[in-house]
This record gives C-alpha cells, sequence and structure tokens, in this order.
C-alpha cells in the first residue's frame, strides 16, 4: 500500500524520494505507528514531507487516498449541501439544559452516526436533535449545542467541545496557491540566510563554558559570544500608490517579515518605475530624495536588490525622458533601471499582480525583459523561486 501511496504524493506535487520511503518503512518495521492511523499519518508527514508549505498538500493526498482505501468511510467527506447549514436561528442554552444533551458514547460512535445521517438525509433541518442543521442539539451542523460533536460550516467557534471541525484545515494557509500572510512569507525568505556571529560578545556559549570549567577545576569560567544574525543584505525598492494601492496589504507584510528576517535591510520607495531619485518617507517624498545614484555608490554590489510593484503603468514612463507621470525626468526610467541592475547582479522583481494578466500588460513585459526574466509574482511559490534566483 505504501508505494501507490508514494507516487499518488510524487504525482500531487509533494517532493518525496525514494530515501525518505526507505527511512518510513524502517521506522514502521520498529513499531513506530503502533497500528494507529494518526500514528502512521503523523510518521509519515514527518518521513516524508521536507517542505512545510506542503503540509497542506500531503494532508490532502493523503486523506483522498486512504479515504479511498477505506470504502465503509467514503460517505462521511461527501458535500454538505450549503443549504443544510444556513444560519436562520442559534440556540441559547442554559446549563441545566446542557446537561441533559448526553454525547453519542465517543468518536467511532460519532462518525459512524455521520454516516449514517449522510445517507438517510434529504432536506435542510434547523433545531431538532437528530438531523445536521442549524440551532439544534444534534452533533451535526453549526450554531445549536452538543457536548461531542462534528461542526460543520460554522464561521468560528463558540462552545469549543467540537471533536471534529469539516471545514478547517491545519495548514492551509501555508500552501503555495494561497495568499501570503506575515508568517508565510518569514518561511519563504528564511531561504536567504548567511548566519554570522556580529558584534559584542554578550551571549553565554554554554558548551565552551562547560568545557572552559571542567578544565578549570571546576571553577565557573563563562564563555561568550556575538549574537548570530543572518548577514544577507537586502536592499528594497517599493512601488507606492497609484495601481499599487490595491496591494497595500500584501506590501506591508512582506515590509515587516523582511525587517524582522534581515538585519541588514534598507528600504526606499519609488512610483511606477525607478528615476533619479528615491525617499524614505511617503509624507515627505517631496520635500526629502535620495538621489539614486547616492545608493548606487552607499550600498555595496554585496546587497541584493528586490524591486516590489505591479510594474502596470505607460510604457512611456519607462522608455522616454519625460514620462514620469509626476515630475519631468531628464532620463528614462529604463536608463536607471540598468544603472541599478549594473550594479547588484543579484537582483529580482517581486509583482503583486496575478501572473496570468502579465502578457496582457506591455509594461511588465517590458521591465520582466529588463530584468533578464526575473519577475516573480508575489506569492508564496513566487517568492520561494525568487530567494532562490537571489542566492
Amino acid at each position: 500500500m505504501l508505494v501507490p501511496f508514494f507516487f499518488c504524493l510524487r504525482d500531487g506535487g509533494v517532493k518525496v524520494s525514494v530515501t525518505e520511503l526507505l527511512v518510513l518503512l524502517e521506522a514502521l518495521q520498529r513499531g513506530l505507528a503502533d497500528n494507529s492511523v494518526d500514528d502512521f499519518y503523523y510518521l509519515a508527514r514527518t518521513a516524508l514531507v521536507k517542505d512545510e508549505s506542503q503540509l497542506d498538500r500531503f494532508d490532502r493526498i493523503f486523506a483522498a487516498y486512504y479515504r479511498g482505501a477505506e470504502d465503509s468511510l467514503s460517505d462521511l467527506f461527501a458535500e454538505v449541501p450549503e443549504d443544510w447549514l444556513r444560519r436562520q436561528a442559534e440556540l441559547h442554552l442554559s446549563e441545566e439544559e446542557k446537561a441533559q444533551i448526553e454525547s453519542l458514547g465517543g468518536f467511532e460512535a460519532l462518525m459512524e452516526a455521520l454516516r449514517e445521517r449522510l445517507e438517510d438525509q434529504e432536506d435542510r433541518h434547523e433545531g431538532g436533535n437528530r438531523w445536521i442543521g442549524t440551532a439544534g442539539t444534534s452533533p451535526f451542523g453549526a450554531y445549536g449545542y452538543n457536548p461531542e460533536g462534528v461542526r460543520i460550516g460554522q464561521s468560528g467557534s463558540r462552545h469549543r467541545s467540537a471533536v471534529k471541525v469539516w471545514d478547517q484545515r491545519a495548514y492551509r494557509n501555508l500552501d503555495d496557491s494561497l495568499e501570503l500572510g506575515t508568517r508565510n512569507i518569514k518561511i519563504a525568505l528564511r531561504r536567504l540566510r548567511k548566519f554570522a556571529r556580529e558584534g559584542a560578545a554578550d551571549q553565554l556559549d554554554l558548551n565552551a563554558t562547560i568545557d572552559s570549567t571542567a578544565r578549570n577545576g571546576g571553577l565557573l569560567d563563562l564563555r561568550l559570544v556575538p549574537e548570530r544574525h543572518n548577514a544577507v543584505k537586502v536592499l528594497l525598492c517599493l512601488d507606492i500608490g497609484g495601481s499599487m494601492d490595491d496591494h497595500v496589504r500584501v506590501c506591508e507584510e512582506l515590509f515587516s517579515a523582511a525587517r524582522s528576517e534581515f538585519k541588514h535591510l534598507e528600504y526606499f520607495y519609488f512610483h511606477n518605475c525607478v528615476y533619479e531619485s528615491m525617499w524614505k518617507d511617503n509624507r515627505r517624498r517631496h520635500t526629502e530624495k535620495t538621489p539614486t545614484l547616492d545608493l548606487v555608490h552607499t550600498y555595496g554590489p554585496d546587497y541584493k536588490l528586490v524591486f516590489v510593484g505591479d510594474a502596470t503603468m505607460s510604457p512611456y514612463e519607462i522608455v522616454y525622458p519625460g514620462g514620469s507621470v509626476e515630475h519631468w525626468n531628464d532620463e528614462p526610467g529604463a536608463l536607471w533601471l540598468q544603472r541599478l541592475l549594473d550594479t547588484y547582479p543579484k537582483a529580482i522583481w517581486l509583482n503583486p499582480e496575478p501572473e496570468e494578466r502579465w502578457r496582457f500588460t506591455p509594461s511588465i513585459k517590458l521591465i520582466n525583459e529588463m530584468m533578464g526574466e526575473r519577475m516573480f509574482p508575489l506569492t508564496l511559490a513566487g517568492l520561494d523561486e525568487g530567494m532562490r534566483a537571489l542566492r
């Protein structure tokens, strides 16, 4: 059974190797799963999944494969019609009334009862103590009460007594296809790490202290080391305003994650395309600007250059003098972009616009060509690819 499951994982996009399959087989031979499906699930996930962004993908493949292997549970995961769960009422019970409601007698009985309800139920129910619905004392549904039930189609927890939650997966927010969050971005940025110890020696080196104390006849001899930091240097250039207003949230999350991950982070703002100056404070961008040439002369070529912008503008803003929508630029934006790329060979462009729209926007195609096809979508998968390109 493990070999077909192994190929299902690979077909589903989980990067699993034969070596990891052999590790899982050895662990099973040593009895680590203890004949339990739950134990096997955690053991298989530990042995086979190397990248936590693929945990949700593994969960779905595991569920689909072993659901098919056990026909008795096949109906358990059927789709529950949405109209059965419409919220038209919400049940509120006193403590005495709650005490009178009994559970079905454990997980096995609960799952078997749910399978039977799905086979027999034909329409929506509200209230009551048996069918899947709302505002009742049945173990199945939403906005009711039962001391041991399956929560289905309810927004958030109310009594915190559900045995199973139908529409929640623990790792869904880590899937490559979903929206980014600050935690997800941090996970992707960790590919760009190069640790070094810098600064004053103010952290305890426990191993060295123990060794030195032992060699010193038991007299305490503290050994300190500098703090360990990510030594990678990043120059972050963020497009702001105009069409980028639609992407403020995700850019804020990226900015927040980058500031926590990189000690050596410098950031500047621009609008649409880079020109002869950028700025650090949008409230004072007309009065406090930093010449782009100063950036080139201040931050060395060991910096990784990251542009963040939708690259959506008139092509004139890129290729013509005076093309900027906000000021008269004596030199075209393409020239300034090329100067930056000549200085910083490790450079990428992260675009929050969906990738399927890129080919319909001439300015995106133009910027991507200038970047040497190093433009990546601002998704978890795209960010992961971008970090690989910067290494």
